[in-house]
């Protein structure tokens, strides 16, 4: 036995040795050690194995598998150490060994074991020193050379999105698999025949057919569709060419109704990839792409399983398993939409382009948030040929624009908000006419140019409140406005919330009131008042404005997901319990007696305000007219519905989207 402090015959040698003392077995372990937590797997094997370590174990069985399985196995946080012996003394004919701990995390779990670790001392190219006698077993214990490290994964179930009623919006559905069985492929003209059924070329389907594992009778997958796409399917039940199989398959029940607030899945992307890195996610996985489905992804997705294992090669061993983990399935998430009110508000809106929202008066609950036109999500799921989003993304009625994201001029529905104000304020008596004559009107000559418009000059004199809603006087509103003032007007609009984020789990543009918030004429004062100028508002905003009209003054905060807590007072103290009384009466009066008469019918008594929003181009000429409806059971008062449909300038004006939203309530009322 010796200590290594001097080991040369000689004093220069004596001497050298004094200055380079020869590393002990520890001072070789320790780094060793040091390049195996760094995952230097070539300096491990360049420097520190025994000659006969590299013999049996050629650098690609040592460097490139262990990097393999960091990468394979995600292995993170790999931590080697050993125990160290104060003033141990080595015999170099003896080897110098070492209890060595290791652990990390891997995609099943942590894996931790105890080995044992040997250094020889013997002479190599570089002199004579301790090196490592390596085995595999130093990467797993129980790990042998020709033994296989094995990863099974195991699937977790995605969450479902479903409404206030448990019904599914996204659900683990099925669709299928499209494909051929190649002997019934007789000629060039089936592979054309079934490249032009399921939308492939006849390259793609031949190089899928020469795949190795293919056999004549056995079925092909080359395509998905959905559960939606009924006539697909039927085309290829009549064919001889073309077959299918069910499969699971990510299924969006409603279809257009719900495209843009369920979103949809997809594979993910290289960029996601990277962006995601080191989260669980593979080259094959699907990530929410649009809507919930990627707002939500973090809970709906769950966390797949997966198995680490040794598969022994011996005759007669057992696999051992290395870290083991099961699935965890995604959560569900509930919504407060109805999805029976979001589809009969959806399909009564015909195709035609606009937004509508639904919201409850007396919790805030969001029961219904549409854009129109929609997009079928199930097209998605299955893989959107470019030639079919190329349709979607050309179509002048752009589908995939989401409207109920975006603000609006809100014209006349803005009325009974300005008169809200201007009652609490005491500056409109709702029982005090006006004298208006005309059809259009100015303040003074300071006006210049500037006249306030008004559609129906035949409205019998004097105007109150209740005529001026019913014939939607905007020189009677105009009037109230300037009575209130400009500072008044702006803090009433702000206690509605017009200028502030909407508080709402989705991000939604903000309603204002000016570009600036301010309004720095008497003109634009006149305009905002009836809702034009440069006043914009979110579609789900407009339906919360109405709230203080039906449940005694105040707006709470939308809420979308069943797990928020409803009733949260976002605004209140705005309107008094008789003001509110007031508009009530006149809002139902808009529909049996005003311009809303579409609105008028015998299955739901509607009270509701209509409104024509002009955005003109170029000074006298005349723009698309944006028409509006918010409207709501005026005994009941379940919701208030609030709707706007583009470019009805030729359509009668805005009565004829409270013919929409008529037909949406009846066939609402009638199922419920």
């Amino acid at each position: 036995m010796k200590r290594y402090i001097a080991m040369a015959a000689g004093a220069s040698a004596l001497i050298l040795s004094a200055c380079q003392p020869q590393p002990t077995p520890q001072d070789r372990l320790d780094e060793y050690v040091s390049h195996w937590n760094e995952q230097d797997f070539t300096a491990m094997y360049e420097n520190y194995l025994t000659e006969v370590s590299k013999e049996t174990f050629p650098s690609e069985a040592f460097d490139e598998r262990q990097q393999q399985l960091i990468e394979d196995l995600g292995i993170e946080n790999l931590e080697v150490s050993y125990t160290a012996e104060e003033d141990a003394e080595w015999d170099e004919a003896e080897p110098a060994e070492f209890p060595l701990a290791v652990k990390m995390e891997t995609l099943a779990g942590p894996i931790e074991f105890e080995q044992t670790v040997s250094l020889i001392y013997e002479e190599q190219e570089d002199g004579e020193n301790w090196f490592v006698e390596w085995d595999p077993s130093l990467i797993f214990k129980d790990l042998e050379a020709e033994d296989q490290v094995a990863v099974q994964t195991e699937a977790s179930e995605r969450g479902e999105i479903l409404d206030r009623e448990g019904r599914g919006l996204a659900i683990n559905g099925t669709g299928y698999n499209l494909g051929v069985v190649p002997e019934r492929l007789e000629g060039d003209g089936d592979l054309e025949e079934a490249a032009e059924l399921l939308g492939l070329t006849v390259e793609s389907i031949e190089e899928s057919l020469n795949q190795s594992w293919v056999q004549p009778n056995q079925f092909v997958p080359l395509t998905k569709a959905s559960k939606s796409a009924e006539q697909l399917i039927a085309d290829i039940e009549a064919s001889d060419v073309a077959t299918y199989q069910e499969t699971a398959m990510r299924e969006y029940p409603y279809g257009e109704a719900f495209g843009h607030l369920t979103g949809y899945i997809g594979s993910i992307t290289a960029e996601q990839l990277e962006e995601l890195k080191g989260q669980g996610y593979g080259a094959n996985d699907l990530i929410g792409r649009q809507g919930l489905e990627r707002r939500l992804e973090e809970q709906l997705r769950g966390e797949s399983g997966a198995r680490i294992l040794i598969e022994k090669q011996a005759e007669g061993a057992e696999d051992i398993v290395l870290a083991e983990q099961e699935p965890i399935d995604g959560e569900d998430v509930e919504l407060t939409i109805d999805a029976e009110l979001q589809t009969a508000a959806y399909d009564s809106m015909q195709g035609e382009p606009g937004a509508a929202a639904a919201v409850s008066p007396e919790t805030g609950e969001t029961l219904a948030l549409i854009s129109s036109p929609g997009f079928d999500p199930n097209e998605f799921i299955a893989g959107i040929s470019g030639e079919r989003y190329a349709e979607l993304s050309d179509d002048p009625l752009n589908p995939l624009f989401t409207r109920f994201a975006a603000s609006y001029a809100p014209g006349s529905t803005i009325k009974p908000v300005t008169a809200a104000i201007g009652m609490e304020a005491g500056t409109l008596d709702p029982q005090q006419g006006l004298e208006i004559d005309g059809q259009t009107w100015q303040k003074d000559s300071s006006w210049g140019s500037y006249r306030v418009s008004r559609l129906h000059p035949e409205a019998p004199n004097p105007i109150d409140l209740n005529k001026a809603l019913v014939y939607s006087d905007n020189i009677y509103f105009a009037r109230q406005a300037l009575e209130m003032g400009t500072d008044t007007f702006i803090d009433g609009l702000t206690s509605y919330g017009f200028g502030e984020e909407l508080p709402f789990a989705i991000e939604l543009e903000s309603s204002q009131i000016s570009n600036d918030g301010t309004l720095g004429s008497e003109g634009q004062l006149a305009d905002t008042s009836f809702g034009q100028g440069e006043m914009l508002a979110n579609i789900l905003h407009l339906a919360s404005a109405y709230e203080p009209f039906l449940n005694g003054g105040t707006i709470y905060e939308p809420t979308l997901y069943a797990s928020e807590e409803a009733g949260q007072v976002w605004k209140e103290g705005l309107i008094s319990e008789g003001n509110a009384a007031v508009l009530q009466e006149n809002l139902r009066n808009v529909v049996t007696d005003g311009y809303a008469r579409s609105a008028d019918i015998a299955a739901v008594p509607i009270a509701g305000k209509t409104g024509t929003a002009e955005l003109k181009g170029a000074l006298g000429e005349e723009g698309q007219e944006n028409g509006f409806f918010v409207s709501y059971h005026a005994e009941q008062q379940d919701f208030i519905l609030a709707m706007m449909i583009e470019s009805i300038e030729d359509n009668g004006g805005s009565d004829y989207v409270a013919g929409f939203s008529a037909n949406a309530m009846e066939q609402y009322y009638l199922n419920n």
